[in-house]
């Protein structure tokens, strides 16, 4: 079989030595692929990337297999329409780590997608990492026993999963979570007003829907209708909705018809901008509330499903809280307006409260503190913490574990 061509490489990289093969399924593991990659680079500058990721890995000279958004979907029933396409994309990743035979495979995140391919790449023995540890003690912890032999080395960004899978009897190694490294925390407030011409005194809300093309069409509906109920008190409001690029069209689509137009960011360092300006968040579950909390923003989180995805999930998680930032700090710290909850009546409530008391927003401000204080890792930027173990990995040449794939 003809070796695949080599991908184009930023500026004065000419690399010469091993290949990793890396993937991201999702925006934000393009966001982690992207840093993972120019760490790996600072220790081992011969390295040759490929594999599938988005706009940001590719920024770092990788040539995607295929678009990253083919396979960002999210939701049990949202996937099946989309299963036979998704198979084809897993057979294609199959054959050209075959191909390639490379020196390590990376996947990153994406659970549903990921773990399949790392089971059926297992005959290759070809070392595997896996990096962001699925979420099995949120739901469907049973799946936990599928996971010996998929892997090498697996890395976690939550500081309560190794002693989670240790129970399981699976090393799970905590190198911190990117989040911390993500820049959320560092944006001008001044400069995003002067930007975009808003006065001192507006006030800036934020609304995240989501960066799975599957995720947004949900929100954004209810997040227009809510933003029109706050505006009649509020003349003045702000609405900024930072978008991933890969999910732009849909967005600017989706607003086209608000009554209140909100600034579109796609850009990162704009949207951390909008960030230190504003005066509360409305966003989606998952990551987005950590870079929140990172940036100091009160929020409220909420999300909506089909129905029966709902309720599946509902007897499947057997965690108290959705919000991540609510897991770490142990109780609710910021509003869950979920589902049936998830209505322009009651959002448009709770930013009310959260705009107009304080005493709200401080409270939730002295619980990021310690949640940032733990997403810390052993020492270093999450991405260098990371990058070293694959390293390691890599240069160990290690004996492969026979594999004991469980069903697919």
């Amino acid at each position: 079989m003809t070796q695949p061509s080599s991908s184009p490489l930023p500026a004065g990289i000419s690399p010469s030595g091993p290949t990793i093969w890396i993937m991201a399924g999702e925006a934000s593991g393009d966001v982690l692929g992207s840093r993972l990659m120019i760490a790996l680079r600072q220790l081992r500058p011969d390295l040759h990337f490929a594999g599938i990721g988005g706009e940001r890995m590719q920024a770092q000279g990788l040539q995607s297999l295929f678009p990253l958004r083919d396979l960002a979907v999210m939701g049990l029933l949202e996937v099946l329409p989309r299963i036979r396409h998704l198979s084809r994309r897993l057979d294609q990743a199959v054959a050209d780590i075959t191909a390639r035979r490379p020196a390590l495979v990376i996947t990153i995140d994406s659970p549903g997608f990921t773990l399949r391919l790392l089971r059926r790449i297992a005959p290759l023995s070809i070392p595997r990492l896996h990096y962001v540890a699925p979420q099995v003690w949120a739901w469907r912890e049973h799946r936990v026993r599928e996971f010996p032999g998929l892997w090498e080395r697996m890395l976690c960004l939550l500081p309560f999963e190794p002693e989670f899978f240790a129970r399981h009897g699976i090393e799970a190694r905590f190198v911190g979570h990117p989040v911390v490294q993500s820049g959320a925390d560092e944006g001008s407030a001044a400069a995003f007003r002067a930007r975009y011409s808003i006065a001192p005194d507006a006030p800036i809300l934020v609304l995240m829907p989501g960066s799975r093309r599957s995720e947004a069409p949900r929100l954004l509906p209810v997040f227009g209708r809510m933003l029109a109920l706050v505006q009649r008190n509020r003349p003045d409001i702000v609405a900024v909705v930072p978008v991933s690029p890969v999910i732009a069209d849909i967005v600017r689509a989706g607003v086209a018809r608000w009554p209140v137009r909100p600034l579109i960011v796609t850009d990162m360092h704009d949207k951390h901008d909008a960030f230190a300006a504003a005066s509360a968040a409305l966003t989606k579950s998952g990551t987005s509330t950590l870079e929140l909390a990172m940036a100091n923003v009160p929020m409220a989180v909420t999300y909506r499903v089909n129905p029966l995805t709902a309720a599946i999930a509902r007897r499947l998680i057997r965690v108290p809280y959705v919000a991540m930032v609510n897991l770490l700090a142990g109780h609710r710290l910021v509003p869950e307006l979920l589902q049936e909850r998830c209505t322009p009546e009651l959002l448009a409530a709770t930013v009310e409260r959260l705009l107009a008391d304080p005493a709200s927003r401080d409270l939730q401000r002295a619980g990021f503190a310690h949640i940032r204080a733990a997403l810390h890792g052993p020492g270093e930027n999450p991405a260098h913490a990371a990058a070293r173990e694959i390293i390691d990995l890599l240069e160990a040449g290690q004996a492969i574990v026979p594999a004991r794939p469980g069903p697919a």
